[in-house]
Formats: structure tokens, sequence, C-alpha cells
């Protein structure tokens, strides 16, 4: 069966991506680019267009040639399109089907989308070494049947077998690995892309997401930021200019340059400053200000100006609550309020701006990750405060490829063709918090192989994380052989929001290979072990021996470790809830918690270090009543925080 890959088919940039061994990752260019910028360049009639990173530099030079931002046209009539998408750097016919004229054929949207895809497609096979014919492609979930028709047929004309067109909120909640929520957990996903937004909602069923929900416009998004900051600046061109003629004595309108810039002939001008206000915008998610600088726009004048982060927001800020109305209905639609969510997931690269992600904080009542984890854990599940989690865990321009791929492992089966040249003697993993050890590679396993999984922190502000390697057949790290340790650096973040993926992969020459990727940068570290085949007998047969003497014993341990990490994080949460309201709850109540509490410390202290375990069915009974005891606590917490964000927002005295 041939691979199948995931398609982002953006806006404003495209991406390829794959699942190696359970690991999904986007494929890059020979660039080392994993972005392609979804714009393309027609050098003449009979010329091979020329696609992404180099369309996009040829853009400022022949603007009338250079196609971006399709994916608003795609199955749309000339009928529908707006006024203000009609100011665009190169030539739109609107009688009948959107076409764009150039070098005297008309391209219709799919044809020059179909040119993205090929570029892409290219990427892939230059990955795999082989020709790539299946994809799965993502659409914004409020595109009708005429716009993902056209998708397909783009996907078609590129040379793909399209096996399924996925909505991308779909997509981005793999990626984000909501599938592991509690079931019947709802999630809302805010997509502001480039050329679309759409909010949807959904809910997780036998890990399957359903949705609820669905609301947006396929004509919202970054570009008409871009478009409200060109307008800025041409203002200001505008006046500086009159001034700068006015100083010479030299008659001028002030109209005169913006008329000179958006004609035809100098779609040069208008394209420059197009690319410099869109840079600016990029900059000012990281920065305060900017400054913005187009030299010789005449021959004897240029414009510098710094552009500030406020002053983008003043810009733009109308723009931005255009969505407002869409999340609400898609709200009314599900019959919910903000408060019943779990998670808000923010998708697309325009959701790097501060402005959007305060602004749909506020809308939706979120916390952030880190006030919720501050929360008071009850059990396996984190009691929800005021409203949901604000998710930013992963890159939002990669995070709907990367649910697209997820999709293609799961329609492929996940077949993988292995050469068996030999088997591995003993198991393969790494250590876990807690002290055991995590199998990847299970002992027999055929060679060459790969396996891989995601891991998490266990701590909050986390900035690295030691991969340990291990060899063996006990259920402890210490138990087993250590083939070697290296350390992976990423951003601190409360426990549970890094993703850092694990891949083991064995040769055929028995040499293991190690590679540890942040999947929210693509970051990684990549090392080789000593040989995980080449193994004495002798050594092999002892450790296949002790696994099985200590079999009963090396279980109870993992039982005991796994039961000691949730009573030490129950313990920690009470005493944090404790400290924070103890003397707001009565005295009765307080030392009853503290009884129980008290009961799991004993419970603890039953641990034997010489075998590694105590008395588990204790434990169990304790953590359980301490549970049930905090519930009352927990729910006045939550009350607690209610009344706090209303009061911030002026809705009680």
């Amino acid at each position: 069966m041939s691979k199948i890959v995931g398609i982002d088919l953006g806006t404003t940039n495209s991406l390829v991506a794959t699942v190696d061994s359970g690991i999904p990752f986007v494929i890059a260019d020979a660039n080392g680019q994993r972005l392609t910028p979804s714009v393309v360049h027609f050098p003449s009639a009979t010329a091979e267009p020329v696609v992404g990173h180099e369309a996009n530099r040829i853009r400022l030079l022949k603007p009338s040639e250079t196609i971006y931002s399709v994916k608003r046209f795609l199955g749309r009539r000339g009928s529908e399109v707006t006024a203000e998408e009609k100011q665009l750097t190169y030539p739109l016919k609107i009688e009948g089907a959107v076409t764009i004229p150039v070098h005297g054929k008309n391209y219709l949207p799919e044809e020059v989308s179909a040119e993205v895809l090929k570029k892409l497609k290219r990427d892939a096979e230059d990955y795999f070494g082989e020709a790539v014919t299946r994809a799965v492609i993502t659409v914004p979930a409020y595109f009708n049947d005429a716009q993902r028709q056209a998708t397909k047929r783009a996907g078609e004309l590129a040379g793909f077998t399209v096996e399924r067109i996925v909505n991308e909120p779909t997509a981005a909640a793999l990626a984000y690995g909501l599938d592991k929520l509690k079931e019947k957990s709802k999630i809302a996903v805010y997509d502001l892309g480039g050329g679309t937004f759409d909010l949807s909602i959904l809910e997780l069923n036998e890990g399957v997401f359903q949705v609820l929900a669905t609301n947006g416009n396929t004509r919202l998004g970054g570009d008409d930021l871009d478009r409200c900051l060109t307008d800025f600046l041409l203002n200001k061109i505008e006046t500086e200019f009159s001034h700068a003629k006015a100083q010479r004595r030299e008659e001028a309108k002030t109209e005169s340059l913006r008329l000179g810039v958006l004609a035809s002939d100098n779609s040069i001008l208008l394209s420059r400053i197009r690319e410099a206000a869109e840079s600016a915008k990029i900059k000012l998610s990281n920065e305060i200000e900017v400054k913005i600088s187009l030299p010789f726009l005449t021959p004897d004048f240029s414009f510098s100006y710094k552009l500030t982060r406020a002053e983008l927001e003043n810009l733009t800020r109308d723009i931005i609550a255009r969505t407002r109305s869409h999340c609400l209905r898609a709200l009314a639609d599900a019959k919910l309020e903000a408060k019943d969510l779990d998670q808000v997931i923010l998708v697309g690269g325009q959701t790097r701006m501060p402005l959007v992600r305060k602004f749909v904080g506020e809308l939706f009542g979120c916390t952030d990750f880190e006030e919720t984890r501050g929360g008071l854990r009850l059990g396996t599940e984190y009691h929800k405060t005021a409203g949901p989690q604000l998710n930013t865990s992963q890159n939002p321009d990669e995070a709907v490829a990367l649910g697209a791929a997820i999709q293609a492992e799961i329609l492929s089966g996940g077949f993988k063709n292995v050469l068996l040249l030999d088997v591995t003697p003993l198991s393969l993993g790494i250590e876990t918090f807690g002290g055991l050890m995590n199998v990847l590679i299970p002992r027999n396993s055929t060679i060459p192989v790969k396996a891989g999984e995601l891991f998490t922190t266990a701590v909050d502000h986390q900035r690295d994380m030691l991969i340990h390697v291990l060899q063996g057949e006990r259920e402890r790290a210490k138990d087993n052989w250590s083939l070697g340790k290296f350390t992976l650096e990423f951003e601190a973040a409360p426990r549970g929001v890094p993703r850092v993926g694990v891949q083991f992969e064995i040769d055929a020459n028995g040499i293991l290979h190690v590679l540890a990727r942040d999947t929210r940068t693509g970051k990684e570290k990549i090392m080789e072990m000593k040989s995980a085949v080449d193994v004495d007998d002798s050594a092999v047969q002892k450790m296949v021996e002790e696994s099985v003497e200590h079999a009963f014993t090396d279980l109870a341990a993992r039982r005991w470790i796994e039961a000691k990490l949730k009573a030490n994080e129950t313990l920690a949460a009470t005493k944090s809830a404790l400290t924070t309201c103890g003397d707001q709850i009565e005295n009765e109540y307080r030392e009853k918690v503290q009884a129980a509490a008290r009961e799991v410390e004993l419970a603890l202290a039953t641990e034997d270090s010489a075998i590694g375990s105590g008395d588990l069915k204790k434990l169990q009974v304790t953590v359980a009543s301490l549970d049930e005891a905090t519930k009352p606590l927990a729910d006045f917490l939550m009350d607690q925080a209610m009344e706090a964000m209303l009061r911030k927002r002026g809705l009680i005295q």
C-alpha cells in the first residue's frame, strides 16, 4: 500500500506532513523550509510555473503575473466576490466562475492551487524516494460543497488520489492530541488563517470527534489585516509625499501618489507596500514596535515609519471582532455556553497575534494552562475553574497539516513493510517519571524497525527532557541496562503541555538511532547508540531469567509507583487548596480533609525501600477517600473563581 500524506492547503502557506513510527511531522523542502507560500508565478504561457518562496520573491517584481491567496476563490462565482477581495495586484475575471487571466490564458483557482500541490508532492517524493500519489487534504469546516469539490479537483490535477477531505478543526484537534481527553470532552477550535475563519465545536465520543456546530467566514482572515495596514501605510505615504513636494515648492495633489501606486502600471509599488505591511504585522507578534523602510518609492522619495503594536491593534481590532458573532452563533447552535467547553485551541498563523489571543481568552472566559493546573486535582481529572483552558501548546501554522497526516495514517492502517533480517534480543525503551521503563521496541521485534511515541512533562516549567535509553525486560529503569542519555531543550511550560516525540530506529546493522523532537518547534536531536542486537547470549539469557523470576515483584513495584505518583499529586493539590482557602471553610470540614490527607501519607510510609513497594490496597483506599473528601473543596474553589471572573468583568459588585 502506497504512503498517504496529509496536506494543509492554506491561503498564505501550505504544508505536507507524514507520520513516521507514530510521530507526525512536517516534511521540509530541499532548503529545509517546512512552510511553502501558496504563491504561483507564471513566467510565460508555456514556461513551468514557479511556486513557493521563489514565487514570493518574484511577486515584488512581477505582481500581475504572480497569484496569491487563491484559496479564497475556490469554488466561488464571480458574483460572490466582494469589492475588498478584488483589491489584488493581479487581474481577476468575475464573469461566471472566478478566473485569473495571465499571459492570455484564464486560470481557474483550482488550477493555480494544483501548482502548489504539485510542489508539495515533489517535496514528499524527494523525502520518501518514491512516488507519492495519495493524500488527505484539509479544508475550512465552513467550506460548502462547491468549495470542497474544487479543493478535491485541485488535488487530482496535481496527480493525487484524494482519499479524504478533512475539516481543518478536526485535523487540528488530532494534532493537539485531544483524542486522548476524557469522554464527552467539548473543544472549540478557533481557526484564523490567511483568508478564512471558522469556529468549530467538537465533542469526543469513543475516540471520535463529532462536530456539534461550526460557523465562520470564508472571506475573513489575515489578508484583511494586511489590506487594512496597507491602506494605513498608503495614507502615511501620501502625506509625507505631499509634504516633500511642498517643501520643494512643486505643485502636487494629496491623492497623486495613491493614484500612481494603485495604477496598473505601478502595481510593483503596491506589492512592495503590501509585502512590508505583512512583514511588519508578523514581527509585531513578538516585538513592541518595528521600523518599516521603503526606499525609493519614486526616484526622489523614500518612506520610513516606526509602527507600534498598539497602532496595529487599533487598526485591526474591528476586523478581529468580526469573528465574535460567528463564535456566539456556533455556541448557540451547539446549545452550549462558553463555560461548558473544556478547551479552546488556536489554529492558523494569525492566532500568534497577541490581540487575537487576548480577544479569544476574554470571549470564552478562558484560563491558560498554568492557571488551570493550579486548580485542585482529584483522582485523574482536573476539575475545571471558571472557564475552558486556552490551549496554545502546538505550532498554529503546522497543527492542521500534522492532523491531516494522522488522519492519513489512520486510513492507511499504519502498514509498514519490514524486511526480516534479525530480531532484537531484548526490549528497548526510555525511562519515564517515577523510574519506570516505557518499552518502545519489544523483545524479538524484527529489524530493521522503527517505533515511536509522544511524551510530555510531569513537572511545571521544565526547560528540557532527559532521554535515558534502556535495554532489558524489567519494569524499573534501574534494573535494566543503560545504553546512553541525552537532553532535548524546549520552551518552559506547565506540565503536560510540551509534546516530545521519541523515535527508535534499528538499522540493518543492528545500530540503534534515537531521535527526540519537540513537536511545537520541530527542534530535534539524533543520537547513535551502540548495537542493540550484538549482545552476549549468556547476558540475554540471564536478563530474561531475572525478568521471569522477579515478574510478580516487578509488577507490584510498577503498580505501587504509579499509585504513589497519583497520591503525591493529589496531596500536593489538596495542600495547595487548603493554603488558598483554608481559612474560609469550616474548621470541622478542614480537619476532615487534613485527616484524609494524613491517612494517605501514612499509606505512603508503608513503602519498603528494599523491594520498592508498599501496601498498595491501603494506598488506593486512602487516595479514594481523599478524592471523595475534597469534592466540596473543589466546588468551593470553582465558585470562587467564577465569582472573581464576574467581578473582574464588572458583572457583580
